[in-house]
């Protein structure tokens, strides 16, 4: 029950995707402007990488080592697509505003990595909360960097005025307050992970 736990919390905080481990950069500097298209991306990234993380650790004793990396594309393909679909079906706005980097999904190094590093070694319960851990990980980071982006760069939170007469910087708006934005959370995850050991 230990083991499991920490196979869930660890995606968090010690070895959060975006802050730690630095996976995922891509879309999290694209995508995250506003909170909605935050979440949304990192609702679609959950999903993908729990539902291939679980595929791939029941089929992982079938795959062949020298195709084991495509089969791996393949099965995430699969709920990339499906992932895809749904949004463009039920959420049609979101799916504009993220645009290609839904797509793009299929090598985001966190699945792929979670895939390669985890699900293919790991039960199916084990890579499920490594799945989950992670995705929650990322969703985590997406809202931080959305929330603090949209609010310092566009006045508000998610799509409401927070404070009246605040004076945007447009510069957080835009992919070098990204950046910024998450050197800053990077450096204070580090500090957080090393005061721990």
């Amino acid at each position: 029950m230990k083991k499991s736990w920490f196979e869930f919390i660890k995606g968090i905080i010690k070895e959060n995707p975006t802050f730690v481990l630095a996976l995922g950069l891509c879309p999290t500097l694209a995508v995250s402007v506003s909170l909605a298209n935050g979440l949304g991306m990192g609702i679609a990234a959950t999903f993908v990488l729990i539902s291939s993380n679980i595929i791939i650790s029941v089929i992982r004793k079938f795959i062949p080592d020298k195709i084991r990396i495509p089969c791996f594309i393949v099965v995430i393909a699969t709920f990339v697509t499906i992932t895809e679909m749904l949004m463009k079906a039920y959420s049609p706005v979101l799916n504009r505003a993220l645009g290609i980097y839904v797509p793009l999904i299929v090598v985001n190094c966190i699945v792929l990595g979670r895939a390669e590093a985890f699900a293919s070694k790991n039960n199916t319960l084990a890579s499920f909360l490594d799945g989950l851990g992670m995705g929650i990980g990322f969703i985590m980071a997406l809202l931080l960097i959305s929330g603090i982006r949209e609010f310092s760069g566009v006045g508000k939170l998610a799509g409401f005025n927070v404070i009246k007469g605040f004076e945007p910087a447009l510069v957080m708006a835009m992919p070098s307050g990204a950046l910024l934005v998450i050197g800053l959370l990077m450096g204070f995850f580090n500090v957080i992970n090393k005061n721990k050991k």
